[in-house]
């Protein structure tokens, strides 16, 4: 490990440290992370601020909205004083203020298969925080292309499902092998269409910030080959193996 941990920074994740999954060592291995968020919306906020607060060494942001009044109820890292400011300016200073060591880039674009290479190439994990499947699939191919760790989130209604791709893994299934691109529309599992109790885009992000530092921890179980469905109207949580499809482009 290159990064030696500061009598600061001891303290400030002395709750981390103390845990024996976790200790000095793990605490590097977060330290020297690079992780990409794509999307700064009701799953981007809680995913970016609880990798900051654990001590993500380099975050990625990519989003090219404005706030808006409709965001505030669920993006946590904005208020009504952020109305009409790009998200990621905005999430960039807050972020700095929980973890002035944490690097925070911004990208004020709409992540597409020109930009992409130049921006995912830099970072070792890709968090899936957008709102539309067409988003998504991209996501999953590029994160497939540049066999990237993914973390996929997706939510509506009372509704979530996050699932962990490792395309290290040639033998490991994509979002295309769970679904199907023709038999799907956006306002599946789309808070814009169906809404959103905003409780429920913080808990689903929470969850894949969880499941991403398990994976740079390399502890506990995890979600690859998985779907892990949360329905927290009824408290219902099911977790189901994803079979890699014939003919995908993972394939």
């Amino acid at each position: 490990m290159t990064v030696k941990l500061s009598k600061k920074e001891i303290e400030k994740f002395s709750r981390q440290i103390i845990l024996k999954n976790i200790g000095a060592l793990g605490q590097k291995k977060i330290l020297n992370s690079k992780v990409l968020i794509v999307g700064m919306g009701g799953l981007g906020c809680p995913v970016a601020e609880f990798l900051t607060r654990s001590g993500i060494g380099t975050i990625g942001i990519i989003d090219h909205d404005i706030i808006n009044a409709s965001n505030i109820h669920r993006q946590s890292l904005y208020d009504e004083r952020d109305l009409n400011k790009l998200k990621v300016k905005v999430a960039q200073k807050k972020l700095k203020n929980i973890n002035p060591k944490t690097k925070v880039n911004t990208f004020a674009v709409k992540l597409n298969n020109t930009n992409s290479d130049q921006i995912i190439k830099n970072y070792d994990y890709i968090v899936d925080g957008t709102d539309n499947f067409k988003s998504k699939f991209l996501i999953n191919d590029l994160s497939l292309k540049n066999k990237k760790i993914l973390i996929t989130g997706a939510i509506s209604k009372f509704d979530g499902h996050i699932f962990t791709f490792n395309f290290k893994n040639k033998k490991d299934p994509c979002l295309r092998c769970f679904y199907q691109e023709e038999s799907i529309s956006d306002d599946i599992l789309n808070c814009e269409y169906e809404g959103i109790l905003g409780t429920v885009a913080g808990i689903v992000g929470t969850m894949q910030a969880n499941e991403l530092l398990k994976k740079i921890l390399n502890i506990g179980q995890n979600l690859e080959c998985s779907i892990l469905i949360i329905d927290l109207l009824n408290l219902n949580f099911r977790k189901v193996k994803i079979n890699k499809r014939k003919k995908c482009k993972c394939s």
